[in-house]
């Protein structure tokens, strides 16, 4: 058989957890690669979710979820500055209503304390009130002061960076179709590129982890797609609103809807918790609208809905175990890092470290000693003072062009990200690098510009950049007539 790469693990999907695990792995004297079936990465439930670094007071004692969401939360303090990432450490507040949620705050804290989360405390209503003056219906809280908001694009793309940076690759558009076995240890790996040749394979494939365990022949859990939707308001509605985290008391499916601010200053409302069938259907709906407005309503009575700019929706994976399934399977050389719905953002560094332990059991790792974790820090145009800016456009002059008014990203930004390693090669990669088309607009004036840069920096004609997906292409040739010719 010819192979189009060996290597000596491969990790399927692009995500938070599958771009984190590529990072650890890259630390060890090993070959490894990602691959990812999308054009780019984060384009699954990384792309669409509440973005929240949980404290990790929620999940049971003792679960993959309460470990490496606590150590998760740990790891990505200490990452911030190594990976130059986007997170404001906020807090969080579990806000009971009623006399009944009273109780289960105090459920809450002893459950956190015995999580190992630190700080944890309940707040009174005028406290409360202190930190989020429109909370008025909070009869209490319970406060957590280490949980956060991050940029899950950003920290996922910079996981990738970091590992690529350390000798990892990643293959983009490379969809896995099928494992062949050795003496029933998967040893190949059949994709659309091509056949790799490898020693163990970590299937981070989110909402599709279950095809690709039955691919291998583990088939020990299945996925649940559950469905999410959110509204996103202008940043001119944060006084309006909230200034941090704000939970309502957790129900057995979900966190519940949340009032939630951004790492921009946006703040946006949801999710909500529809199960369903489908892996692909992300349309928000009349009745799942209605359903977070309600919720939130019970937080903020007087919300500013005039103020929305989008509604989007996301898939979380939910497996059928209640945790997330992590390590060796009983398929040899495969290993799951799987059903990692919420708190799976904030457990991903943590997941990564399990995973490299259990692979590390199987194959000989051993730590490099020129590893560089580090990454060149890199401030966002519209968050320099004057003087950086003016020393911007003097080194390149594409600083000086905006091209996103709402969120005044530049022409020099967006040329950086598509060059960039693991860079931006499709409409929505260069929105979540650098923010051109979330703003109020939504990339109505901004988005035709946008896709004249990719296609001169590709070296493509326009008819062929991408929206995001496959055969998501926003404008097409147009041909004379015949008789023209």
């Amino acid at each position: 058989m010819k192979f189009f790469k060996e290597t000596d693990v491969v990790v399927i999907g692009g995500g938070i957890v599958g771009t984190a695990i590529l990072r650890e792995l890259s630390k060890y004297e090993i070959s490894c690669l990602l691959v990812e079936k999308e054009p780019d990465l984060s384009i699954g439930t990384t792309k669409a979710n509440s973005a929240v670094c949980h404290a990790g007071f929620d999940a049971p004692t003792g679960s993959w979820k309460q470990k490496t969401n606590v150590r998760g939360n740990e790891l990505y303090h200490q990452l911030q500055d190594d990976l130059d990432l986007d997170i404001r450490w906020t807090g969080s507040l579990v806000v009971a209503t009623t006399d009944e949620e009273l109780q289960q705050l105090q459920i809450l804290l002893e459950r956190g304390k015995a999580n190992g989360v630190k700080g944890l405390v309940i707040l009174t209503r005028e406290e409360v009130l202190a930190k989020e003056p429109n909370l008025t219906t909070a009869k209490a809280a319970l406060w957590a002061p280490t949980a956060g908001v991050l940029w899950p694009f950003g920290c996922a793309i910079a996981f990738a960076q970091c590992a690529v940076q350390n000798g990892a690759q990643v293959i983009r558009d490379c969809a896995v179709t099928g494992f062949v076995k050795e003496d029933g240890a998967v040893t190949v790996v059949n994709t659309t590129k091509g056949a790799i040749r490898t020693k163990a394979v970590i299937n981070a494939a989110g909402i599709y982890a279950e095809e690709i365990a039955r691919l291998a022949g583990d088939d020990s859990f299945t996925i649940t797609p559950r469905k999410g939707e959110y509204i996103l308001f202008d940043k001119t509605a944060a006084p309006s609103l909230v200034w941090g985290i704000v939970f309502p008391c957790p129900t057995e499916k979900s966190k519940g809807i949340l009032v939630c601010t951004t790492t921009h200053g946006n703040t946006f409302i949801g999710p909500n918790a529809q199960d369903q069938d489908s892996k692909e259907d992300t349309a928000v709906t009349p009745a799942g609208m209605d359903e977070i407005i309600a919720g939130a309503r019970r937080l903020i009575p007087n919300l500013p809905l005039g103020a929305s700019i989008t509604e989007f929706a996301g898939l979380r994976a939910v497996s059928d175990t209640g945790d997330f399934v992590l390590g060796a399977s009983k398929v040899p050389g495969f290993f799951n890092a799987a059903g990692t719905q919420s708190p799976g953002l904030s457990a991903a560094p943590a997941i990564a470290e399990v995973l490299a332990e259990a692979v590390g059991k199987e194959i000989y790792m051993r730590k490099k000693t020129n590893w560089n974790g580090k990454l060149p820090k890199k401030k966002a145009f519209n968050r320099m003072g004057s003087s950086e800016k003016q020393k911007a456009i003097a080194e390149n002059s594409l600083y000086g062009r905006v091209i996103c008014r709402c969120e005044t990203v530049t022409e020099g930004e967006i040329v950086d990200a598509i060059r960039q390693p693991v860079g931006a090669c499709t409409l929505d990669g260069v929105k979540r690098r650098t923010r051109a088309g979330m703003g109020r607009c939504q990339g109505g004036f901004c988005g035709p510009r946008v896709t004249q840069i990719l296609a001169r920096e590709l070296q493509i004609p326009v008819s062929q950049v991408l929206k995001e997906r496959k055969n998501s292409c926003l404008y097409y040739e147009k041909f004379a007539p015949e008789e023209d010719k």
